[in-house]
C-alpha cells in the first residue's frame, strides 16, 4: 500500500516542511509582482485622474480661444419698472456676435395674436346638448395664409362636448414645430341667460392670417359652430355674430423702436435691428407724455463683459484644480509612514506643468496689455492664478483692473487670449491637445500602463505554473524519503521482533 500522506510511513513532520519551503520559495516573488500591481494600478488611476482634469482645462482654454466666443454682444434692457425675481419685463432680447454696438429705446404696443370665434348667446341649453342628427360629415379648420389645416369627423347624435373634445385631441391639430395646437376650443357654461358657450381660439397669429371653421357639408345643425361654408365664404354663425360674440380678427404684434412702429406676425421680432432678436411678452406700460403713448425700456448693445469675465473665471477654476491634483499626484511623503504620490518626480507630469507656465508668463506680441498679469491676474503663493480683491502695490486690485481693462480695451483683453500668433489660450490649447487628443501623450501613457499590466497577469499565471511544478519536484522527493524512512523502520521493528526484543 502506497503512502496516502507525507510523514505517515516516517512519522516525520515533511508535510509542514514542503508547505515551508514552497512558501519560503513564493513569497519573495509574489510580494515583488503584488508590488508592480499596486504601483502600476496607482500610476494608472493618478494618469486617469490627472487626463480628467487636463481635459477641463483645455475645455475651459477652448471658450477662451476664438475670438468669436469672447466678441459676443449682451443686450442691456433697463425697464422703466423695477422687475420682482423671476419677471421678464415687457420683452427680452439677444443679439448675435456681428451685431452692431448701439443704443435704442423700446416698447411693446400689442402682442400678436390669433382669431377668436364664440358662439351665440341662447344657442345652447347644456353642455351635453346633441349638436348634430343627420348623416357623417367633417368640419375643417383652415387659415387665410397658412398651409395648417385639420379636420375632425362629426357624427349623428355628437354633443358639444364631444366636438369640442375632438377638436381638442385631434392628432392634426398641431402645428409644424410639433408641439402647438392650431386650434383650442372652450366649452364653458357661463351659468346665464346667454346659456353654454363654445369659444374658438386660433394659436396661429398675425394680420390677415385668420381661421376658417369650414361647414363641409353645408350641415344647417352646424351653422352655429362653423364660421365659412364649404365654398369658403364667411357666411357661418361664427363669422356673423356681433357684440361680445363678434369674432377678432387675427393680428401682427407691434412694438416701437425709437419712436419707430415695427410689426411681426408673431411675438418674435427677427432682426428689426440687424442681427437682433426680441420676443415681447406684454404690452409696455402707458405713457401719455411719450409720442408713441408707451414707456420705453433702454437697451444697450455692447461687448459681452460679463461673459467674457465668467469664462476667465472659469479658466482660473480649472487651472487651479489642475495645479491640486497635480500637486496631490507628485507629492512626496514628509516621513518614512507617508507614502509618496503616484506620480512623484514623474517627467512628463513636470514637462506638462512646465509648458502650461511658459504659456501663462508669455507676451503676446503686438497687443498693448501684454499679458494676463496686466489686467488683473496673478500668482498666490501656492502657484495658483486668482484675481486678486486686495490692492497690494498701488495699481488698483485684480478686480479693479479687470474691469477696468473690460470697459477700456476689451478686444485687447480678448486678444491676449485669441491671438493668432501667440494668444494665451490659442497657443496652450495647441500644446495641451498634444496631451489630449487620441494618441496623445497622456493616453498614450496610460495604454503603455494597461499593457504591462497585462504582461503582469501574463506573469503572474506563469508564476503560478512554475510554483506547481516546484511544489510537485517537492513533493515527490519527500514522498521519496517518507518510504525509504518506512521501510528502514519495519526492517528495524523486525530485527528487534526476530531478536526477542533484546
Amino acid at each position: 500500500m502506497g503512502i496516502q500522506s507525507l510523514g505517515v510511513g516516517s512519522g516525520l513532520a515533511l508535510d509542514d516542511l514542503v508547505t515551508q519551503l514552497i512558501e519560503a520559495e513564493r513569497a519573495p516573488k509574489e510580494e515583488r509582482l503584488n508590488e508592480r500591481e499596486e504601483t502600476l494600478d496607482a500610476t494608472i488611476s493618478a494618469i486617469g485622474s490627472l487626463k480628467s482634469k487636463v481635459d477641463e482645462f483645455q475645455d475651459a482654454v477652448e471658450e477662451l480661444k476664438n475670438n468669436y466666443n469672447l466678441n459676443a454682444r449682451e443686450p442691456t434692457i433697463d425697464h422703466p419698472t423695477s422687475l420682482e425675481e423671476g419677471e421678464t419685463g415687457p420683452f427680452t432680447m439677444e443679439a448675435s456676435t456681428s451685431a452692431l454696438e448701439g443704443s435704442y429705446k423700446i416698447s411693446v404696443a400689442q402682442l400678436a395674436a390669433g382669431t377668436e370665434y364664440r358662439t351665440a348667446d341662447g344657442e345652447f341649453s347644456s353642455t351635453t346638448d346633441t349638436l348634430y342628427t343627420g348623416a357623417d360629415t367633417t368640419v375643417s379648420f383652415s387659415f387665410a395664409t397658412s398651409s395648417d389645416s385639420f379636420s375632425v369627423d362629426v357624427t349623428s347624435g355628437m354633443t358639444l362636448q364631444q366636438y369640442v373634445s375632438a377638436i381638442n385631441n385631434s392628432e392634426d391639430n398641431i402645428q409644424s414645430d410639433g408641439t402647438t395646437k392650431l386650434v383650442n376650443a372652450i366649452l364653458l357654461d357661463t351659468g346665464t341667460a346667454s346659456g353654454p358657450k363654445i369659444i374658438f381660439e386660433s394659436l396661429i397669429t398675425g394680420n390677415g392670417d385668420d381661421l376658417r371653421i369650414v361647414n363641409d357639408s353645408d350641415a344647417a345643425e352646424l351653422t352655429s359652430v362653423t364660421s365659412h361654408s364649404s365654398a369658403l365664404a364667411a357666411d357661418q354663425d361664427l363669422s356673423t355674430n356681433a357684440g361680445t360674440n363678434a369674432p377678432v380678427a387675427a393680428v401682427n404684434a407691434q412694438a416701437y423702436v425709437n419712436n419707430i412702429l415695427v410689426e411681426s406676425s408673431t411675438n418674435e421680432f427677427e432682426n428689426v435691428i440687424p442681427n437682433v432678436s426680441f420676443e415681447a411678452f406684454e404690452v409696455s406700460e402707458t405713457d401719455a407724455s411719450t409720442a408713441t403713448g408707451f414707456a420705453a425700456s433702454s437697451v444697450t448693445i455692447g461687448n459681452d463683459k460679463e461673459g467674457l469675465k465668467s469664462k476667465i473665471q472659469d479658466f482660473i477654476d480649472s487651472y487651479n484644480s489642475l495645479i491640486d491634483e497635480i500637486t496631490r499626484l507628485t507629492r512626496y511623503g514628509e516621513s518614512e509612514l507617508e507614502d509618496d504620490g503616484a506620480l512623484a518626480g514623474d517627467f512628463m507630469v513636470r514637462g506638462l506643468q512646465n509648458g502650461i507656465a511658459n504659456v501663462l508668463t508669455t507676451s503676446v506680441s503686438g497687443n498693448n496689455l501684454g499679458s494676463i498679469f496686466n489686467f488683473g491676474l496673478s500668482f498666490d503663493d501656492d502657484g495658483k492664478l486668482e484675481i486678486s480683491a486686495v490692492d497690494e502695490f498701488g495699481i488698483g486690485s485684480g478686480e479693479e483692473r479687470l474691469d477696468d481693462a473690460l470697459e477700456d480695451s476689451f478686444d485687447e483683453v480678448a486678444d491676449v487670449f485669441t491671438n493668432s500668433n501667440n494668444g494665451v489660450a490659442k497657443t496652450l490649447y495647441d500644446f495641451l491637445y498634444e496631451y489630449t487628443t487620441f494618441g496623445g501623450l497622456l493616453r498614450d501613457r496610460e495604454s503603455e500602463l494597461k499593457d504591462e499590466k497585462e504582461l503582469l497577469a501574463d506573469e503572474r499565471e506563469a508564476f503560478e505554473l512554475r510554483m506547481l511544478s516546484f511544489e510537485q519536484i517537492q513533493r515527490n522527493k519527500y514522498i521519496a524519503l517518507d518510504k525509504t524512512v518506512s521501510s528502514l523502520n519495519n526492517t528495524g521493528n523486525a530485527l528487534f521482533a526476530a531478536l526477542g526484543g533484546i
